[in-house]
């Protein structure tokens, strides 16, 4: 018996879809946390420590991070949120960029921000900045496994 091409074209892609589906579903839900101290003038530097808790282990982070454009100033912002779409811990290394302006002086300062890198996690985090720091810049940050 002979299937038409029709129906043989309609079975592959839903046999493909049906792949792409499943794939999605392993992906899963972690926590981060981290600390970014960043300081500039026109080009600024930026760099932390942190923790992602996946799957109920504890991961070391190195951050870190350039900005070209209007900094001046030093601050300091502790970072909490989620990360989602993640398979492994590794998924959360890489670049995560985002252009942006903001300002900070004292205690004050606080803000939201969601970032995605070239693995597809995409962090959702919430921060509070403290220092004196003026930017409308565009930022890279680097996130790292240790």
């Amino acid at each position: 018996m002979r299937l038409s091409s029709a129906i043989r074209a309609a079975l592959i892609a839903l046999t493909v879809a049906g792949a792409e589906l499943a794939t999605a579903a392993y992906a899963d839900i972690g926590s981060i946390r981290f600390n970014v101290i960043k300081a500039g003038f026109v080009i600024g530097g930026s760099g932390g420590t942190g923790t992602l808790v996946f799957q109920g282990r504890y991961y070391r982070l190195a951050i870190g991070g350039l900005s070209y454009g209007f900094t001046f100033g030093a601050s300091a912002t502790d970072f909490v949120g989620t990360v989602s779409n993640i398979r492994t811990p590794a998924d959360v290394n890489g670049i995560y960029g985002a252009a942006g302006a903001g300002a900070a002086v004292g205690p004050a300062g606080a803000g939201a921000i969601v970032l995605t890198n070239q693995n597809g996690a995409v962090l959702t985090l919430a921060g509070r900045q403290v220092g004196l720091l003026v930017a409308a810049d565009l930022n890279g940050l680097v996130i790292t496994l240790q």
